[in-house]
């Protein structure tokens, strides 16, 4: 049966704001830290994917000296196992749904490995936040990896050259040259990622993160008002998204002021 929205069932949710106050506060937490722990992982899959280490370069000259082109042990030559496996973790993880990966992390992973079952903040429950907060930070780690690779690639290799120069190593170039040039130019797409963490964190409430939505259903389950719980938490996220998005926004503007001739 199809139920229309009803002003007085607005202050049946009232009485449940306590619960949506908790859920904002879990919601900016999982987003927070979902983008640092992706930030982490994405910049070392950029490295791995961008690393020259072939193990077999060896198999790519034959025996008169000369580079092989084609051929088997050519291929075997040009294998990279520490590009393999970002490549491969970037793609599996970008081709496969969310929830997938959330029920995969809590069920399968943290479902073998024993977590410690206390409450953060008095309400939190660290034995479901913490699954849900590895499984979106591995996801959005996938797609910030390619960010910060563009990043760190938009660069001048003469730059690099100039470092080289100068006596500087790989890391000490990356460190002090490349990376803070490169940050500037992928920080808004970072910021954006937030914004989109703050939408997709819904999803953990299917395993018990007490979020926006996991409050949503707890009012519907009490009052069995549908829509206007829903209403409710789209105006929230609104709230989050809108404001946020618009800063970035600010920010990318200034930042992009010195770059303008």
């Amino acid at each position: 049966m199809t139920q229309f929205v009803q002003i007085e069932n607005f202050s049946k949710i009232a009485s449940y704001a306590e619960l949506f106050k908790q859920g904002v506060i879990v919601t900016v937490l999982l987003s927070v830290f979902t983008v640092v722990i992706g930030f982490c992982i994405a910049l070392l899959l950029a490295l791995m994917r961008m690393s020259n280490i072939r193990p077999f370069r060896a198999l790519g000259i034959d025996k008169n000296g000369h580079l092989r082109e084609s051929g088997i042990l050519a291929s075997i030559a040009r294998f990279n196992p520490l590009s393999f496996l970002a490549t491969a973790y970037v793609e599996i993880l970008r081709s496969t749904p969310v929830i997938v990966q959330v029920f995969i992390i809590y069920y399968g992973v943290f479902g073998i490995i024993s977590l410690p079952s206390f409450q953060m903040f008095g309400f939190i429950k660290f034995s479901r936040f913490f699954p849900g907060v590895v499984a979106l930070g591995m996801n959005s780690g996938a797609y910030l990896c390619e960010i910060i690779r563009a990043g760190i690639q938009s660069i001048d290799g003469g730059q690099t050259e100039a470092a080289r120069s100068l006596g500087l190593s790989q890391t000490q170039n990356l460190r002090y040259i490349i990376f803070p040039q490169a940050l500037k130019n992928i920080l808004p797409a970072i910021a954006n990622e937030f914004v989109v963490i703050i939408k997709e964190s819904a999803i953990t409430y299917t395993i018990g993160v007490q979020d926006i939505m996991s409050a949503v259903n707890a009012v519907k389950g009490a009052t069995f008002v549908i829509v206007e719980p829903l209403l409710v938490a789209t105006a929230i996220y609104f709230c989050l998204c809108f404001p946020t998005s618009k800063i970035i926004a600010y920010f990318e503007r200034r930042m992009s002021r010195g770059d303008r001739r």
